[in-house]
């Protein structure tokens, strides 16, 4: 069936444009052709993801939860012993994760000989084994990667992110297609009109559904970006290097290493901060990012992480576990945080805070042999862009609210499967017997300047999102080449 013999086409086109409407129309079309599918996989791994807190504890209940005792805790050098003799002898303890609750077991997270990761638990009342887990085949895990990359690398990242760019398509073109016309009431347009049957009642409910998650779905989107592997990470240099996203400093020009006993403090002379500085593209050594750390604020991921030149000197000893987390305690910070340990002599401890509260997130290095604090990140340290991340991260996460936060993106992330299943309903009805389907393209150009200048900026903004953009357009003239016929009157 052509959209010219739709009869909520013909109603509509007595109010606006008919041709400016199914222009819309077919580059909807094209988005939800598209974001659909995945938008569906987004939906189930991210409302999974969002209440990972309570749902972890029942997937292994023997491994992360422990009875309350009120003999103290043992210490964490203590446990990490214990943890370390459980392991296999070259496996090399790369983590801590501070519990919040005393009803939580202690982990430790393990490089393995072959590259593998595996936490190891123990009661920290009594330093017994509770068990191991694979780092990444932990069920979080597993969903936290097919929501961010389909489990295919960085292919999948890619496609993920052209998925939340399309989005951005969809929901505009969604919401001019909604858009009261005329004598159209705003308050009917909000409701759907259960009188309808058939196919007019799936859009209907389409429509409704689509214009109340619309907001909610731009900022799903929105957040979400600055957390992709191509754009955000390119976002992140960029927000860094005009000094919007990490703290000064993060990217060189602070004494941020180990020091050795007996080794003379550094010295940082103005020619030296601003070699430092303007050679921070080249230095070497890991980012934030690239620690073995579950997550950090979105803030710190560009950050350099600590690594001296020099090795420690001779007889140099690190400082024990425990005495890291007597000294955080004394600086504010008590639990609910990670730390990364040093593996090497020149390596530093990683304090890594990544709370529900933006404004409470830290990031603390620590030099191993003497227990000076080298940098203490804070959140009023971030730039503006940083700070604006750090809360919409905590929004998309459902974390921020509490159970509350985590209520109302389940809502929006099952709504808009429910729109992908509507979406679908309707095509299925509408489209002829082995076509595509997709809306009739106008003969005559359409001149839609605004609409035009947007999807430049947008493909300019998100190149990889413009790359697809000329593709659809040539793939819509050279194999969806179907153009509507004059209206028979």
């Amino acid at each position: 069936m052509s959209s010219i013999a739709d009869p909520d086409f013909r109603a509509t086109r007595a109010h606006s444009s008919p041709s400016a409407y199914r222009t819309l129309w077919r580059w909807h079309f094209y988005a939800a052709l598209f974001v659909m599918p995945l938008l569906v996989v987004l939906a189930v791994t991210g409302t999974i993801y969002c209440f990972q807190p309570q749902i972890e504890p029942l997937l292994y209940p023997q491994r992360f939860v422990v009875t309350p005792r009120t003999s103290p805790r043992l210490d964490e050098d203590a446990l990490l012993a214990s943890a370390r003799a459980a392991m296999p002898p070259d496996a090399v303890p790369t983590t801590a994760r501070i519990a919040s609750r005393k009803d939580r077991s202690a982990e430790f997270i393990f490089r393995l000989p072959d590259g593998h990761k595996e936490s190891v638990y123990l009661n920290p009342y009594d330093g017994a084994i509770l068990g191991t887990l694979d780092v990444d085949g932990r069920f979080m895990q597993v969903d936290r990667m097919i929501h961010r990359k389909l489990l295919l690398g960085k292919p999948g990242e890619l496609l993920m992110e052209l998925v939340a760019c399309w989005t951005l398509v969809m929901i505009a073109t969604g919401v001019a297609l909604w858009w009261p016309r005329e004598t159209a009431s705003l308050r009917a347009a909000l409701a759907p009109d259960l009188t309808r049957r058939g196919r007019p009642l799936w859009k209907s409910i389409h429509a409704t559904l689509g214009i109340w998650l619309a907001i909610g779905a731009f900022a799903f989107v929105t957040t979400g970006l600055p957390w992709t592997g191509s754009w955000g990470k390119h976002f992140k240099a960029l927000a860094t290097s005009v000094k919007l996203g990490s703290p000064p400093g993060s990217w060189g020009g602070l004494p941020m290493h180990s020091k050795g006993p007996g080794q003379p403090a550094a010295r940082n002379t103005n020619a030296d901060l601003h070699a430092a500085t303007s050679g921070m593209d080249s230095m070497p050594g890991m980012t934030m990012d690239d620690m073995p750390l579950p997550q950090v604020p979105w803030a710190v991921g560009a950050v350099h992480v600590p690594n001296s030149p020099a090795a420690g000197a001779p007889g140099a000893s690190p400082l024990p576990l425990g005495r890291i987390l007597a000294q955080m305690r004394a600086s504010g910070l008590t639990d609910g945080y990670d730390i990364a340990l040093p593996t090497s002599p020149e390596g530093v401890y990683t304090v890594s805070y990544f709370p529900a509260d933006p404004k409470l997130e830290r990031t603390v290095y620590i030099d191993q042999y003497s227990g000076a604090v080298l940098k203490d990140i804070r959140y009023r340290d971030y730039g503006a862009v940083g700070k604006a991340i750090s809360y919409g991260t905590s929004l998309h996460m459902g974390r921020y609210f509490g159970v509350a936060n985590q209520i109302v993106c389940a809502a929006i992330s099952l709504g808009l499967a429910m729109l992908a299943i509507t979406g679908c309903v309707m095509w299925w009805r509408r489209r002829p017997s082995g076509a595509l389907g997709a809306p009739a393209r106008e003969r005559a150009p359409v001149r839609m300047r605004g609409w035009k200048a947007a999807l430049v900026v947008l493909g300019i903004v998100f190149p990889l999102m413009g790359v697809t953009l000329v593709a659809v357009w040539v793939a819509d003239r050279v194999l969806f080449g179907r153009a509507a016929q004059p209206a028979v009157s």
